[in-house]
């Protein structure tokens, strides 16, 4: 190992208690990456999460700039050595990553790496991750590899303390997921119950007053008066659950994260692929993140549950002093006409109510057999 056993001991606690420190899934995965490579003194460390269609759910790098990483390009497939260590679970350790029979080769804007260390993040016999390191900062023999065994076993130990985080770090979001879920179903329960009231009250009261209106005129006033006073009721009601529906996520993260949050959960529990891309958007006034997150999670229903779409792309964005949010699936497609006509709205009513409610606009472009694409566009961002 190429520190005392003491330092490196000491080392292995402060990346082990980091790794602890953090919920977010995202933040362990950099957390992970960090320290494997500060631990190693590699220049370079990665840790990609496998998705199920061939490529990477996330991808995390410690030691390239962002500009690099832009260069770069799109994320990794499953290939080559990364393929091997998914695929075999076993380490890896390569005097020339380049050199390999596996290797195919890199992006041009991709960093040049020579000796290699890769290990399987695995969950019991579940593979959930491969961390892997690259140019070991220290003098090399010829044609060998800077990393040892002591550094393998060292890696072995910090990806097996890796796969208790980010598995406790997937479950607190899945946690945060489900307490959402069941928050908005008491909240539903309350809403049914509270306005269901009202609404069945207002009836019988309109009833009686139509019966009276004839025989006994100044009855049927009183009974009109009591219509008007339950039906601000039911609004006052209806007020104050949609306020309290307003997304807890949104306030905490931002519309960009809990976008991408939502997305990353669709794409796990459909077979479709779904993907989110964010482009220089800054924080908007809460009615206007409220009302693309609302839009946004009306058009993913449609493309995931009516669409039969095999890819769903959503982006956000900026278009001059406006946000635009576009979600664009490769479904069936229908005619907007023709379901206008129908009274199947598809929930188009309710999102361009809510663009407009914000002085924003709604864009339906779709053909049947042609895919579909909603776009919102609201003021600022």
């Amino acid at each position: 190992m190429s520190q005392g056993p003491r330092s490196g001991l000491a080392a292995v606690s402060t990346a082990l208690l980091a790794m602890s420190r953090h919920g977010e899934v995202r933040d362990v995965l950099r957390t992970i990456v960090a320290s494997a490579r500060e631990l190693l003194d590699a220049q370079y460390a990665a840790l990609g999460v496998p998705d199920d269609h061939g490529g990477f759910a996330q991808f995390v790098v410690d030691g390239v700039s962002d500009e690099q990483w832009k260069a770069i390009g799109p994320l990794p497939r499953q290939h080559g050595i990364l393929a091997a260590m998914l695929r075999e679970a076993r380490p890896e350790r390569l005097a020339d990553v380049r050199k390999d029979p596996r290797f195919e080769g890199w992006p041009s804007a991709h960093p040049d790496m020579s000796d290699f260390l890769g290990l399987p993040i695995r969950d019991g016999d579940e593979v959930i991750g491969a961390l892997f390191l690259a140019n070991k900062n220290c003098p090399k023999p010829d044609g060998g590899c800077g990393f040892t065994k002591d550094d393998e076993e060292l890696l072995s130990i910090l990806a097996q303390h890796a796969a208790i985080a980010l598995t406790n770090a997937r479950l607190y979001e899945r946690s945060r997921e489900l307490t959402i879920a069941e928050e908005r179903s008491r909240l539903a329960h309350e809403l049914h119950d509270a306005v269901s009231q009202k609404l069945f009250s207002l009836r019988l009261t309109a009833q009686a007053a139509a019966a009276l209106v004839d025989r006994d005129p100044a009855r049927a006033k009183g009974e009109l008066h009591q219509v008007a006073a339950l039906a601000a009721e039911a609004a006052d009601e209806l007020r104050a659950a949609v306020v309290e529906l307003r997304p807890a996520a949104l306030d905490e993260d931002g519309l960009l994260a809990t976008l991408r949050t939502q997305i990353q959960v669709l794409d796990r529990a459909h077979s479709a692929r779904v993907t989110f891309a964010g482009h220089g958007v800054r924080a908007l006034p809460a009615a206007q993140e409220e009302a693309l997150l609302r839009v946004a999670q009306e058009a993913l229903h449609n493309a995931l549950r009516h669409s039969g779409a095999k890819h769903v792309d959503v982006t956000l964005s900026k278009r001059g002093p406006d946000t635009v949010l576009r979600v664009t699936d490769d479904g069936g497609g229908f005619d907007p006409k023709t379901v206008r006509r129908a009274g199947r709205h598809l929930g188009l009513v309710s999102m361009r109510d809510r663009a407009s409610g914000v002085g924003g606009t709604l864009t339906v472009v779709s053909a049947p057999g042609e895919g579909t694409t909603i776009e919102m566009e609201a003021p600022g961002g």
